[in-house]
């Protein structure tokens, strides 16, 4: 048995998601019961707690990470922003939501849950970024395939 660190391929999806400034503030008050309660994160939660890759570790499901933040933007000529007005910056309370999605998940499972994903997503231009990473797992977990 190998004592190095052990690899597991993964990709990792980055998505901007706009909360009520209530929740940004009670979030940085270190209120993490403030997402529970943020009923634009509702059908984010229900993706994150359904049947899908979405944040599969083995043992644990439905893993994300959460960090607090604003997200800048200029809505142009042409948009239907849901926050702002054409031409004017915007800054708009969110989370950037971090969730890992093992490699070996079948694609089919994968874009399921992205559709999802994008469907609920309230911005009429939502920012989700995928990556392909490594994740570093104890000796003896699952190995880089």
């Amino acid at each position: 048995m190998s004592t190095g660190v052990a690899l597991r391929q993964a990709r990792a999806i980055r998505v901007a998601w706009p909360v009520s400034l209530e929740t940004l503030q009670r979030l940085f008050a270190g209120e993490a019961a403030a997402l529970d309660g943020d009923q634009s994160l509702a059908a984010l939660r229900d993706i994150l707690d359904a049947d899908n890759p979405f944040g599969d570790f083995g043992a644990y499901q439905g893993v994300a990470e959460v960090t607090p933040g604003w997200e800048l933007f200029r809505p142009g000529p042409a948009a239907n922003p849901t926050l702002g007005t054409a031409g004017q910056r915007t800054v708009s309370p969110s989370l950037t939501i971090t969730i890992h999605i093992p490699a070996e998940a079948p694609q089919a499972d994968v874009d399921a849950a992205l559709e999802r994903l994008l469907a609920a997503h309230p911005w009429e231009v939502p920012v989700i970024e995928i990556s392909e990473v490594l994740l570093a797992v104890r000796p003896g977990a699952q190995p880089l395939r």
